[in-house]
């Protein structure tokens, strides 16, 4: 039977993260996995708090009467209502529990607000470069991605996002801390989207997408988009801030100020049981109600961000250090990313090409490594990068 020309098309466009980390196994089997350095997938190789272990196996052992089965749409109301809470004390906005849906992850929580707003052919603005995911996320529910280009510095540019708006425009995805630039957006840039939405006269929904919200470096932190820009919907999930990205626990919330809410609402909720996720896994929704305050100490991932962005810089590459995610957007010495890439993989130093996040020129780095591994990796960065420097000159 045929595939569907749609997803052979996407399949021919298909995340060069995979592509990379799959190549990643072909080298470790060739040469042993001493001698490849995997850069690709965004991984935590931080382990689960020891109290969130702790809590899954006290909810497990407890096996409380129904606890694996149905439970309404959105999620268990405990669990929602402990979310909106502390939604409540970061945004100092009145959330809810009928504003939260608990979902598979934060990839569930784009795809039920996604569904719930668009009809075939809106158009949902993505900030470039961006997490090549989110144009499939978009196409599932017959919507139209439109890229608009960030500045020189990697931020959003409020005039190109205001002359990228039409009436058929519904959605904004916001990715701060950014994967894969590494940058967080400040106060002001969100405060000129929140001025540019509200002149647009039209209501755009700013999809949030936020689980690299923890990990922020050299003492700063992450605005609250909620705060900022009033059309707001949160996707969050707990993939990277407890390290649990195989365990597909995340959530949706939706701002107090959004127009509409109540419509929304009961949207959200059907869309999270029509896509086919139902809802996030129950012992991991109770995990959670114990959990919410927990987090994974970013600092390891602060000291490998160190060590790698000074490593490189000295060597010659043109470093921009991230403020926060666990990812490094690194200039590469020649136009063609996808060449140095191949460069690199033959050193054995696996990355992903900035094309793949729709920006030529750069590659992405992930700092989810060992860190004797990326020690170890230094020397053929070196070698990659003189070795294609002779080759331009």
């Amino acid at each position: 039977m045929p595939v569907a020309r749609i997803i052979a098309s996407q399949l021919e466009n298909a995340s060069w993260i995979r592509r990379m980390f799959e190549e990643g196994v072909r080298l470790k089997r060739e040469r042993g996995a001493d001698a490849v350095f995997d850069f690709s997938l965004g991984n935590p190789d931080v382990e689960p708090p020891p109290a969130v272990l702790d809590a899954l196996r006290r909810v497990a052992a407890g096996n409380l009467p129904g606890a694996h089965g149905y439970m309404p749409n959105p999620g268990y109301p405990e669990v929602r209502a402990a979310v909106a809470r502390k939604l409540s004390r970061e945004t100092g906005l009145d959330f809810d529990a009928e504003d939260v849906f608990m979902t598979v992850g934060s990839a569930g929580a784009c795809n039920v607000i996604l569904k719930s707003i668009l009809d075939p052919g809106d158009e949902v603005l993505v900030l470039m470069p961006f997490f090549p995911e989110y144009q499939f996320y978009i196409a599932n529910h017959g919507g139209r991605m439109v890229p608009v280009e960030t500045d020189a510095a990697f931020l959003p540019d409020a005039e190109r996002i205001a002359a990228a708006i039409t009436s058929r425009t519904r959605a904004l995805i916001l990715n701060t801390p950014n994967n894969p630039t590494g940058r967080v957006y400040p106060e002001h840039v969100l405060r000129d989207l929140q001025q540019v939405l509200a002149r647009s006269g039209q209501p755009i929904t700013v999809i949030s997408d936020e689980p690299y919200k923890a990990f922020v470096y050299d003492g700063g932190h992450q605005p609250e988009v909620a705060s900022f820009i009033s059309q707001t919907a949160i996707c969050n999930s707990w993939s990277k801030s407890l390290g649990l990205p195989g365990e597909r626990i995340g959530y949706l919330a939706l701002s107090p100020r959004l127009a509409d809410r109540e419509a929304l609402r009961r949207a959200c909720a059907f869309s999270n049981r029509i896509l086919g996720f139902i809802n996030a896994p129950a012992i991991w929704q109770r995990v959670m109600l114990e959990s919410l305050d927990e987090a994974i100490d970013p600092a390891p991932y602060e000291r490998k961000r160190n060590l790698l962005c000074d490593a490189l810089q000295a060597i010659g590459y043109e470093v921009r250090r991230p403020e926060g995610s666990f990812y490094v957007f690194l200039k590469t010495p020649i136009p063609d990313d996808i060449a140095f890439t191949q460069r690199l993989a033959a050193e054995g130093v696996l990355a992903v090409p900035g094309t793949g996040f729709g920006r030529s020129g750069y590659i992405r780095l992930s700092l989810t490594i060992p860190i004797e591994k990326i020690q170890k990796s230094i020397g053929g960065f070196e070698r990659a990068f003189h070795g294609e420097l002779r080759q331009e000159s």
